[in-house]
């Protein structure tokens, strides 16, 4: 039997409102925020993520496993991934790792403001 539920994901950088923002861009939904260190986004779908100040913040290194490796990384289903790259790119976002092959390989790896990787997945 469980003893916890989960309740959401929190990424630490240096600008919390900015990437709540970023992610709301892409998933939609809405931003509430608890001071100005702490932002949340409640997506469609129940779904929560945190924003959470860390001045000094380093991003990780992908696709490292050292030292600077990453601690974890987000996934998004997209239907049309053409429209999902081009949002990422105006919203900001840094592509690391796009080349999939003329879709052969089912995601993109991209960066958020912070420096955080996540992926964009094919349906």
């Amino acid at each position: 039997m469980p003893v916890a539920t989960y309740c959401l994901v929190a990424l630490d950088c240096p600008d919390p409102r900015a990437l709540a923002a970023f992610y709301a861009g892409i998933l939609g939904g809405h931003v509430t925020n608890d001071g100005e260190d702490w932002y949340d986004l409640y997506a469609p779908g129940s779904h929560r993520i945190a924003f959470q100040r860390a001045p000094g913040l380093t991003p990780p290194d992908w696709p490292r496993a050292d030292h600077n490796s990453q601690q974890l990384h987000l996934d998004f289903d997209v239907p049309d991934m053409e429209t999902a790259h081009q949002l990422v790119l105006d919203l900001g976002g840094t592509p690391l790792d796009v080349d999939d092959g003329n879709g052969e390989r089912g995601f993109r790896v991209y960066a958020d403001p912070a420096g955080h990787p996540f992926c964009l997945c094919r349906e």
